[in-house]
């Protein structure tokens, strides 16, 4: 099994997502490409010991970018959005 800190990469905090927390209990993440659903609730439950009712997961595709002469792209990645059950919080969202 992979450590939990290898599933989680990082928190997203943007306006769009702290309005998902406040009104429907749910945070967003960076996962590893390779992270299924399962093991990023137990990632979650794990790091912050919290209870998590469902996971939804966008796969993001990089953006081209141009790069001097060349076109080049941003690597593509994982969000994952994690909805907590009733009453649960993460305290410190800014890992």
């Amino acid at each position: 099994m992979k450590h939990p800190r290898e599933i989680i990469i990082a928190p997203l905090v943007t306006e769009k997502t702290t309005a998902l927390n406040t009104k429907q209990n749910s945070y967003c993440f960076q996962v590893s490409m390779n992270a299924n659903k399962i093991e990023i609730k137990h990632a979650i439950e794990k790091i912050f010991s919290v209870k998590v009712e469902a996971v939804n997961t966008i796969r993001q595709r990089g953006k081209p970018r141009r790069v001097r002469r060349e076109l080049g792209k941003r690597p593509d990645w994982k969000k994952a959005i994690v909805t907590l059950g009733q009453g649960e919080t993460i305290p410190d969202f800014e890992l």
